[in-house]
């Protein structure tokens, strides 16, 4: 299981939208909208790297109001 951290720029005015329907992904385990950069915080869980490249480039970055990503890949120890 490969989890990771994606910070999300959002449109300006549309945070609260677009976490909402980050969360609804799956895959996705929690979505929350804040103040400062990023505009949202995402956890996320995948199979593999592969998955979570998919994950992220395929479905987080197609959702209306998505400016930008940055993945943060966990290290397990």
């Amino acid at each position: 299981m490969t989890r990771a951290y994606v910070l999300i720029k959002a449109r300006a005015g549309k945070s609260p939208d677009v976490a909402k329907a980050v969360a609804k992904i799956g895959g996705v385990k929690s979505a929350y909208p804040c103040w400062g950069q990023p505009d949202i915080f995402a956890f996320v869980e995948a199979a593999d790297e592969k998955a979570l490249a998919n994950l992220v480039l395929a479905k987080v970055q197609a959702v209306d109001g998505v400016l930008e990503t940055d993945t943060h890949i966990v290290i397990e120890s």
